[in-house]
């Protein structure tokens, strides 16, 4: 899910940078026999723009922090833990980046021109938001947790494994495949959980599943 978002983020960034860059640089339309300054409504475009971009960012925003606030609570699980220390450096690391790009592509956009005031805001909103969340949740808050019906990875994204309906899980090297009875497969990275803590995660995942339905393979 958060590399949809993503996508989503980038597809309506990129015509947000073209318009700015085409309205700072007074650049011509052709086709509306127009120059970029002298656009019709460009006010209102860089308004709906920015609304689509904060609108699309505050979506991921209000997922991550449900999984954060789900997985805290570590008594409705039969299995809690934090994430990997290799796993938690890497989200630490892209986080970063990710605001250090948001506040880019905001600075970017009020150097061209202050009609793109807006998605200036959006990007800030963002990027300020993905410095407090490892503020307030990377000492002990990115966890992986598994009930008797699903498994939560929370981190910079979410990840959501549902046990109903499977028929097989197999690992191979750092990732487990969970096939479902109507031909789907997800995927969980096996990075997530601590290495001293995996054995005691399949074991419990294994004790979850109906041992006449499901098919239960560790071997790699």
């Amino acid at each position: 899910m958060n590399s949809f978002i993503n996508l989503l983020l980038l597809l309506f960034t990129l015509p947000t940078m073209l318009m700015a860059i085409f309205v700072g640089f007074d650049l011509p339309v052709e086709f509306l026999g127009v120059s970029g300054n002298a656009l019709p409504y460009k006010i209102q475009i860089f308004l709906g723009l920015g609304m689509l971009l904060l609108a699309i960012g505050l979506w991921r925003v209000t997922r991550r922090w449900m999984g954060i606030r789900m997985t805290k609570q570590v008594q409705k699980f039969k299995w809690n833990v934090a994430i990997s220390s290799s796993r938690k450096s890497r989200v630490i690391t892209y986080t970063l980046l990710e605001s250090l790009l948001f506040f880019s592509l905001g600075f970017g956009y009020m150097a061209l021109t202050e009609d793109a005031w807006f998605p200036t805001l959006a990007m800030f909103v963002l990027g300020v938001e993905s410095l407090i969340f490892l503020v307030v949740n990377s000492k002990n808050n990115f966890r992986i947790g598994l009930t008797s019906k699903a498994i939560l990875a929370s981190d910079r994204e979410v990840i959501l494994i549902y046990l109903k309906g499977l028929r097989q899980v197999s690992i191979s090297q750092q990732t487990v495949y969970f096939d479902y009875i109507e031909n789907l497969q997800l995927t969980f990275p096996t990075d997530c959980i601590p290495e001293d803590q995996r054995n005691e995660f399949f074991e419990t995942l294994r004790g979850q599943l109906d041992k006449n339905r499901v098919l239960f393979r560790l071997e790699s």
